[in-house]
């Protein structure tokens, strides 16, 4: 059995300090053999600078998903090619540097981690989601364990997906909502599912963002400009996935979700 740690979403400096804080005592309590994070939102709110990238990986992160703000920072086109333990999303239908899906190989084990963005209520032009993961399950090298992060807005989007390629993948990892689902389980063909795993990073705000920028928008119409909250209290959302790396089918899901003043 292999145990594999998914982290949502991580939203600027607070949301680092919180993987930083958790994750090594994480990873030795729970024996945790990988860890995937989602780090679109890790460099101030929106994107990912190459400093970041590398903070994350010294603290225990194995692999870095990303979503629609993926070229939010542009200093990512630089780094990205280079960067083996960064994944974007696999769907754009623009040419764009890196990878989006990555095969890693252990001792005696491989995990495939694939990154796609949803098309409902989306601002990205993207292919289907559906066409895109089929292509990579019928034309690239077959893992051990396949985790997928799907980054989207719509609940039945994501769980579409998940339900048509139930027993063909080992996880499909709702992203992007920054809020977790309760409805962390699995499938009758052994895939592990959550809507939304949830984000790491200022708990009093609003996903993050000061709640007085985000209402003046709302209610206003104003085009304020969104700032993190800086309030001490961080959440820190992720899930454990126990997998059968011979099967390639999950035992068990355990959601995480914690609270700390950094």
């Amino acid at each position: 059995m292999k145990k594999i740690l998914f982290i949502g979403d991580i939203v600027g400096k607070k949301g680092r300090q919180a993987v930083s804080f958790h994750l090594p005592g994480l990873i030795k309590r729970h024996g945790i053999d990988f860890v995937i994070a989602n780090g679109e939102n890790a460099t101030h709110g929106k994107g990912l600078i190459q400093h970041h990238y590398e903070t994350l990986l010294d603290v225990g992160v194995d692999c870095i998903t990303l979503g629609n703000h993926y070229d939010a920072k542009s200093e990512i086109r630089g780094y990205l090619d280079g960067a083996s333990n960064l994944v974007r999303p696999y769907n754009l239908t623009k040419q764009y540097p890196g990878v989006g899906t990555t095969l890693f190989q252990g001792e005696d084990w491989s995990i495939r981690v694939t990154n796609l963005l949803g098309e409902a209520f989306m601002n990205e032009a993207v292919a289907s989601p559906f066409d895109a993961l089929a292509s990579i399950i019928n034309s690239e090298p077959v893992a051990d364990i396949h985790i997928v992060d799907f980054h989207a807005e719509a609940t039945g989007e994501k769980y579409a997906l998940a339900r048509a390629f139930d027993g063909k993948i080992s996880a499909l990892i709702g992203t992007h909502t920054h809020i977790q689902t309760r409805d962390a389980r699995i499938f009758d063909g052994g895939t592990a599912y959550i809507s939304d795993v949830g984000m790491c990073g200022p708990n009093r705000g609003i996903l993050g963002v000061k709640a007085e920028d985000v209402i003046e928008r709302l209610w206003h119409q104003k085009r304020t400009r969104f700032t993190l909250d800086e309030h001490p209290e961080t959440v820190f959302s992720a899930i454990i996935i126990t997998i059968d790396e011979t099967t390639g089918k999950a035992q068990d899901v355990a959601p995480i979700y914690l609270l700390e003043n950094l």
